[in-house]
């Protein structure tokens, strides 16, 4: 009897192994089917400022941050102001990720007493994997309101003449794990201009950032202006340091820039860098 049953026994094994082949076939098949996830490029930035401009990067969605930005008198105003610590511009401002692409936000300047808002959408996101994309683009503009009271009280601005308009494409490269670069192509439009000037400027924003340890860096950040050239205004410039320490992000900096919105920053600045016309600053971020 028991050779009947080793019999039975080795012809239900090979009857089943064709089958369990089939199977691990077909499973193979099906992995080979599944389409490979792309690998997002981590975060190119620590936040969403690079210095006094927008970074790439947005917010996550139902994120709120927080961010007050604050910038001293000149370094070269000498002892009796305190090398510019007597004198102080700030920006409040709420930013909110409506989705994890599209950010908005609004502040309120000291400078000029300036009301403005913006908006950036994520265009496309550093990528490798199935499809390769070696950039983030992200689409920017915002929309200030110069709410200074003229100096003579007789004077009647329009509403409409005290607006300006900045929109910008943020092109950004995380080249390796430390250092990350971007451009900012930007067009700055003022409603109304002074005879010497035009209602539109254009200009390039260089930036960088390189990393020194895991929440330590150094930014720079560079605006070159196209056909306007004057004696009274300047090149943006800043240089500073980026501190992260779990939901805030301290950065501290030196620039030749009063203004903390684009259109002043970029077109209003009056201070000569390599003349000691230096603003020290900071901005405190915190996120919600």
């Amino acid at each position: 009897m028991k050779y009947p049953l080793l019999l039975s026994l080795l012809l239900a094994v090979l009857i089943s192994a064709p089958a369990f082949a089939q199977e691990d076939d077909l499973l193979s098949l099906l992995e080979d089917a599944t389409p490979e996830e792309p690998s997002l490029t981590p975060s190119s930035f620590k936040g969403s400022r690079l210095i006094n401009g927008h970074t790439v990067m947005t917010r996550r969605k139902g994120s709120l941050e927080f961010l007050i930005a604050h910038r001293f008198g000149r370094l070269n105003s000498g002892a009796y102001e305190l090398f510019g610590l007597d004198n102080a511009n700030v920006r409040f401002g709420l930013d909110y990720g409506f989705t994890d692409k599209l950010t908005a936000g609004f502040g309120r300047n000291s400078f000029e007493k300036t009301f403005d808002a913006f908006a950036k959408y994520a265009l496309l996101r550093q990528q490798t994997g199935v499809k390769t994309i070696p950039v983030s683009v992200t689409a920017f503009a915002s929309g200030a309101i110069n709410s200074l009271r003229p100096i003579d009280p007789t004077t009647e601005i329009a509403f409409s003449e005290r607006i300006s308009y900045t929109y910008q494409l943020l092109i950004a490269r995380k080249v390796n794990s430390k250092l990350s670069l971007q451009v900012m192509p930007t067009l700055v439009h003022f409603n109304t201009v002074t005879a010497d000037r035009e209602n539109d400027l254009i200009a390039l924003g260089l930036g960088g950032r390189l990393l020194l340890t895991k929440r330590l860096s150094v930014n720079g950040e560079y605006y070159y202006r196209f056909g306007e050239r004057d004696l009274d205004t300047y090149d943006a410039i800043a240089i500073g340091i980026d501190l992260e320490t779990g939901g805030h992000v301290f950065q501290l900096q030196f620039t030749n820039s009063r203004s903390m919105n684009e259109k002043g920053f970029i077109r209003e600045t009056t201070g000569d860098f390599f003349n000691g016309d230096v603003h020290f600053g900071f901005n405190i971020t915190r996120t919600f």
